[in-house]
């Protein structure tokens, strides 16, 4: 069956052919410009879009969805501002009925039209990125450029690889086919074969408080684009950066002709527990999540009738053996663990490094030197209230706050965490970044996940040592990166026999302007789906067959 030519297919068949082209070099590729600059994005963007921004606080969000005619309103803003916007309540059953009356048209449109509407969504999302941008930041507690490139820009191509990723997948495969086998002295048989792409039902997409659009967006657009009508349930906390999308969605499917119902806002009065009770709802047949290992893995477990994606936490670990540039080594590990107050699923954790030290281009460093060099690195890049927050943000939720309390209980710190008085919103709540010094044995206190800006300069017996602790932290906890610093190619390749066993993605000898708790779009893999941190990766073909079956239907000719 031939589809026939969209508009929007054709208005952005270029950026589908580059991004299509993109995920299979792996090279360096973006489609929506990460600086914030008015030479980029013109003298007026960024006031309008602050504009459009703070239009919404204190007020009924605009949109037009099913509702049983309540509102919700559950945010507060890391940085003190006050929010107050009321969003359109519904029942998990409203949306389910909704969504599935969408499917049909959206399903029968075919891949052609379904992508170029998604790539219309992400143009339209483009052209108000700054809006977007002020709504991650005063919710997730990230600063603005932060919040305009990850929330922005680098989420928006996280979307547009899950979409190239879809539609490879959609279309690895003729939609007709003629078959013909011969059959003796008599005539040939002859058939014609139809090959339909039929989404799984309606997707579940459960958002997360600290990066509600980049860990959102992949699993959203790639279930809307293989058919599947989208139910966002973002964080109670931060529900204003999903909402914008889902407002911008339903504004460019309704003008393409079809049901906005194909996505719909779940926000939840405190406490309601809507995401189970969606999670588990018959109709809903892929659940997309990032979050708490404890609920990722109920998801697991108890959503069975659906295909269930999950990013989860994990033990990010460091092996430090030996660097030919200890100050750049110090300078990057400080920027890791400072940026956004480390409050990042990929930011590390635990720095493993001999207790005998290390050789440098400085000479021997000692144990303590090289915890020491780590924390002058945070300390430098945190001396200036006005440049600090400027990398570290806010602290996103009471929960981080606690863990910071608690650690000063265990260990010896190298650096103490301090409260920071925001210059520009004194309500801010701002702490820089804690290193505490422990030992190989105290397994107990480094083999848990400690969210935050908390790290632990961990002394082994050697660096054989350090690989041995990664494997069984990471083999039994799973994490989202690795790295290490070596002058040794058997080290080297030791650490990545290592990752390769535990399922983590490595970096090596990482001095400049490359951070492992960054990951970039069309090149990087995001999780791996290889250890317990994450049972998928954005983005490749796994995280997106499984959102549609193929369907045919043969006819004799």
């Amino acid at each position: 069956m031939t589809e026939t030519p969209h508009p929007l297919y054709d208005r952005h068949a270029e950026t589908l052919d580059r991004a299509l082209t993109a995920i299979t070099e792996r090279g360096y590729w973006s489609a929506y410009p990460e600086s914030p600059s008015p030479r980029v994005y013109g003298e007026t963007a960024a006031a309008d879009g602050r504009a459009a921004f703070e239009a919404y606080l204190g007020g009924d969000f605009p949109l037009d969805q099913p509702g049983d005619g309540t509102t919700v309103a559950t945010e507060t803003s890391p940085f003190g501002v006050e929010l107050g916007v009321r969003y359109p309540h519904a029942a998990a059953d409203q949306l389910v009925a909704a969504a599935t009356a969408a499917l049909p048209a959206w399903r029968d449109a075919g891949p052609q039209v379904r992508v170029g509407v998604c790539l219309e969504i992400l143009d339209r999302l483009h052209r108000n990125v700054f809006e977007l941008a002020n709504a991650v930041q005063f919710t997730s507690g990230q600063a603005f450029v932060m919040a305009f490139q990850a929330g922005g820009a680098h989420a928006l191509d996280r979307a547009l690889e899950a979409l190239a990723y879809a539609y490879a997948e959609m279309t690895r495969h003729p939609g007709t086919a003629g078959w013909e086998k011969a059959a003796g002295k008599g005539d040939p048989l002859r058939m014609t074969k139809t090959f339909h792409v039929v989404p799984r039902g309606v997707a579940l997409v459960i958002g997360c408080n600290t990066f509600p659009t980049w860990n959102s967006y992949p699993g959203l657009f790639a279930s809307l684009v293989t058919g599947n009508p989208v139910v966002v349930k973002p964080h109670p906390r931060a529900v204003l950066p999903l909402a914008v999308t889902v407002r911008y969605a339903r504004q460019v499917l309704a003008e393409a002709g079809f049901d906005p119902n194909l996505v719909q806002l779940a926000p939840e009065a405190q406490g309601e527990g809507i995401a189970s009770t969606l999670a588990l709802h018959p109709a809903v047949k892929i659940v997309d999540f990032t979050g708490s290992t404890e609920y990722g893995d109920w998801l697991e477990a108890n959503a069975r009738q659906a295909a269930v994606y999950t990013e989860k936490a994990g033990l990010n670990t460091v092996v430090v053996d030996s660097t030919d540039d200890f100050a750049g080594m110090c300078r990057n590990l400080g920027f890791t663990l400072t940026l956004y107050s480390g409050q990042m699923c990929t930011t590390s954790q635990n720095i493993l490094i001999p207790r005998d030290g290390i050789d440098t281009d400085q000479g021997r460093k000692s144990f303590d030197e090289v915890a020491a060099g780590i924390a002058a690195a945070v300390g430098k890049l945190t001396a200036d209230p006005a440049r600090g927050v400027e990398l570290t943000g806010a602290i996103v939720n009471d929960g981080v706050l606690e863990r910071l309390d608690e650690v000063t209980k265990v260990g010896e710190p190298v650096l103490e965490s301090r409260t920071v008085e925001h210059p520009s919103f004194p309500g801010a709540v701002v702490r820089t970044p804690t290193i505490v010094k422990l030992d190989a044995g105290d397994t107990a206190t480094y083999s848990r996940e400690w969210f935050g800006p908390i790290s632990f300069a961990i002394a082994t017996d050697s660096t054989t040592h350090s690989l041995e602790v990664l494997r069984s932290t990471v083999g039994e906890k799973g994490a989202l990166t690795a790295a290490v610093y070596s002058t040794d190619d058997a080290v080297l390749d030791a650490a990545e026999a290592a990752a390769v066993e535990v399922g983590v993605h490595l970096s090596c000898n990482l001095t400049g302007g490359v951070f492992v708790n960054q990951s970039a779009a069309f090149s990087d893999f995001h999780g791996s789906g290889a250890n317990p941190a994450a049972n998928s990766a954005l983005t490749d073909g796994a995280y997106v067959a499984n959102r549609f079956r193929i369907v045919q239907s043969r006819r004799h000719v």
